[in-house]
């Protein structure tokens, strides 16, 4: 049971990240690989802060901003410098691992004996593993509602327009540029703000805990649209926390099968290649028992 529930806790926790990407993979349609950066540098500055006696909270908007400006860096790459956004991210994620280990001083820092947002009389009061639960549940509903308002005002229908159609929206008067830079910065300040949860609840931050981020983000995204197929942009908000939740429960099995953690990676990469070519699958298999049926008719 304890299994499950820290399943539950790690999925609501990274389900922000996948949140973070949905906006620039999704709603903009940009492949952006700042991500691997931004996750251990919300971790790093987090964790700084709170050694310099920054409170948890204060030391995770920290983490926000600093992963804020790091996407804001990637959008006047692509924006204003014309540099591909693909190219852009790999930039600055490249960057921000020199940038992280001077946040830290070291390749990783240990919240041993420090405070953090899981330290708190009520959660400690909880059974194990239900206060990253508790956690994730709260912050996840705080970010999905306010971006959900936002999407719902004229700014944020400007940002929808922007990645449908930019040709239209610049016809309509909209400055594409700002909405891609602004979209790059929440969307990475979310991110950041991810990686300094994920930060908290693990004990450490660690300048290569971005490995793979983008893949356990992407998984999210799919598994989520895979499961509950056609839905509104409020409802795929939602979708992707829980299939940041699904993901959990897939790693899960998958190791409790005998499979190696050190080919978490390698699993994460297969799981997500396996959702993203189900819709593919699913029509051909409809297609296969649709000729099988009228074989079996016809003859």
């Amino acid at each position: 049971m304890s299994i499950i529930v820290s399943a539950i806790g790690q999925g609501l926790t990274w389900g922000i990240v996948g949140i973070g990407l949905f906006l620039t993979f999704r709603i903009l349609d940009f492949p952006d690989m700042t991500v691997e950066g931004t996750f251990p540098m919300g971790a790093a500055a987090c964790v700084a802060a709170i050694y310099s006696g920054a409170s948890p909270l204060v030391a995770t908007l920290i983490a926000f901003v600093a992963g804020m400006l790091a996407g804001l860096v990637t959008g006047f790459l692509y924006t204003k410098g014309k540099i591909p956004v693909l190219l852009a991210g790999i930039l600055v994620m490249t960057a921000a691992y020199s940038v992280n280990l001077r946040i830290m001083g070291r390749a990783n820092l240990s919240l041993f004996d420090k405070p953090t947002m899981l330290k708190n009389h009520f959660l400690e009061s909880l059974p194990p593993y239900f206060d990253s639960v508790v956690l994730g549940i709260v912050v996840v509903a705080i970010v999905t509602a306010l971006i959900v308002y936002f999407l719902q005002t004229n700014l944020g229908q400007a940002f929808i327009a922007t990645g449908d159609n930019p040709n239209m929206a610049r016809s309509l008067g909209i400055s594409t540029d700002a909405m891609q830079i602004m979209g790059l910065g929440v969307s990475n300040g979310l991110i950041g703000l991810g990686g300094a949860l994920v930060a908290q609840n693990n004990g450490f931050a660690d300048v290569n805990m971005g490995i793979g981020v983008i893949v356990v983000a992407l998984a999210s995204i799919i598994i989520g649209e895979v499961v509950f197929g056609d839905l509104t942009m409020n409802q795929r908000l939602i979708a992707v926390t829980i299939g940041s939740i699904l993901y959990r429960f897939v790693i899960l099995l998958v190791l409790k099968l005998g499979f190696n953690a050190n080919d978490l990676n390698l699993i994460s990469a297969i799981v997500l290649a396996l959702f993203m070519m189900f819709p593919v699958l699913e029509k051909r298999f409809r297609i296969r028992h649709t000729l099988a049926k009228g074989m079996t008719k016809h003859d």
